[in-house]
C-alpha cells in the first residue's frame, strides 16, 4: 500500500492542480453591437477636442490664459482629461457665444431706457427736460 501511494502522490498532486484551475472563475468575454451613436459621439468628441486645440494654439487666447494665471500645457492637459461629452459641450457654448458683441446693444439700452424715464418725468410734471412734451399738471 506504501508503494501504491508513493507511486500517486505525485499524480494526485497534479490532478489537484488541474482541479483548482479548472474551478477557478473564467471571465467570458460577451461580444456586443456597437451603435451608431458611440462611434458618432466618440468621433464627434475627437473633433471637439481638436477644435479647442487649435482655438487654444491661438496666441491671443494663450495670453488671456496666462493673463489668468493658468500655464496654456496646463489648460491643454485639462482639455485631454474632459470626457467627450464636456468637450463636445464646451465647444457648442463657444460656438454660441457673441463674437466681442454686446457693448453697443447695452448702451442703446441704457439710453433708451434713460429717455423713457426722461419722458414719463416730464408727462408728470417733475422735470422739464423736454420742451416739446407738455405736462399734465
Amino acid at each position: 500500500m506504501k508503494v501504491i501511494r508513493k507511486a500517486l502522490k505525485p499524480m494526485s498532486i497534479s490532478l489537484a492542480v488541474i482541479m483548482f484551475l479548472i474551478c477557478t472563475p473564467v471571465h467570458s468575454v460577451v461580444a456586443a453591437m456597437v451603435g451608431t451613436e458611440t462611434v458618432m459621439d466618440s468621433a464627434r468628441g475627437r473633433e471637439a477636442r481638436e477644435y479647442l486645440h487649435q482655438l487654444l494654439a491661438r496666441k491671443d487666447l494663450q495670453d488671456a490664459i496666462i493673463a489668468q494665471g493658468i500655464d496654456p500645457m496646463e489648460a491643454r492637459a485639462r482639455i485631454d482629461s474632459l470626457s467627450d461629452d464636456e468637450v463636445i459641450r464646451i465647444a457648442d457654448q463657444i460656438d454660441q457665444l457673441p463674437a466681442g458683441g454686446g457693448l453697443v446693444e447695452f448702451l442703446l439700452i441704457i439710453i433708451l431706457a434713460g429717455f423713457i424715464v426722461l419722458v414719463v418725468l416730464d408727462l408728470t410734471g417733475v422735470t422739464d427736460v423736454f420742451p416739446f412734451i407738455k405736462s399734465q399738471r
